[in-house]
C-alpha cells in the first residue's frame, strides 16, 4: 500500500493534519483547564512542571507547524521530562491517560517530519 508515491504523499498529509488538528484541540483543552482550574504551584518541582507539561508540550505543538521534528522533539521530551520529575518528585507515574492523549500530536509530527525527509531522500537519490 505504501509503494505509490501518491499514497505516500497523501498519507504523510493526513498525518500532518491529523497532528495539526489535534493540537488545536489539546491547546485549547489547556487554556480551558488552566483558566478554569487556575494554576497554583506550591513548590519549584510544581513549578518546572508547569513549565513541562503543559508549557513545553504547547510550545512544542505551535512550533511543529513551520518545523515538525524540532517541535514534535520538544513537545515529547517535555512529555518524558514531565514524567521523570513526577515520578523522581512524587514516586509514580502521573495517573491516568490525559497526559498522553493530549501530547499524542507530538508523536504524530515526529512521523510525518520523518515520512517527509524520507520522500525528499528517495526524491534526491532518484533524480
Amino acid at each position: 500500500m505504501d509503494g505509490d508515491p501518491d499514497v505516500r504523499k497523501r498519507l504523510t498529509l493526513v498525518i500532518r493534519w491529523t497532528a495539526r488538528a489535534w493540537a488545536i484541540v489539546t491547546i485549547g483543552v489547556v487554556l480551558l483547564l488552566c483558566v478554569g482550574e487556575g494554576l497554583y504551584p506550591k513548590n519549584p518541582a510544581e513549578w518546572i512542571g508547569l513549565v513541562l507539561y503543559p508549557g513545553g508540550i504547547c510550545v512544542g505543538m505551535i512550533l511543529a507547524w513551520w518545523k515538525e521534528g524540532l517541535g514534535g522533539a520538544i513537545t515529547v521530551g517535555s512529555l518524558l521530562a514531565f514524567y521523570a520529575l513526577h515520578t523522581a518528585t512524587a514516586g509514580s507515574l502521573p495517573r491516568g491517560w490525559g497526559w498522553l492523549v493530549l501530547a499524542v500530536p507530538g508523536f504524530l509530527f515526529i512521523w510525518s517530519w520523518e515520512r517527509s525527509r524520507r520522500a525528499g531522500a528517495r526524491a534526491a537519490s532518484a533524480g
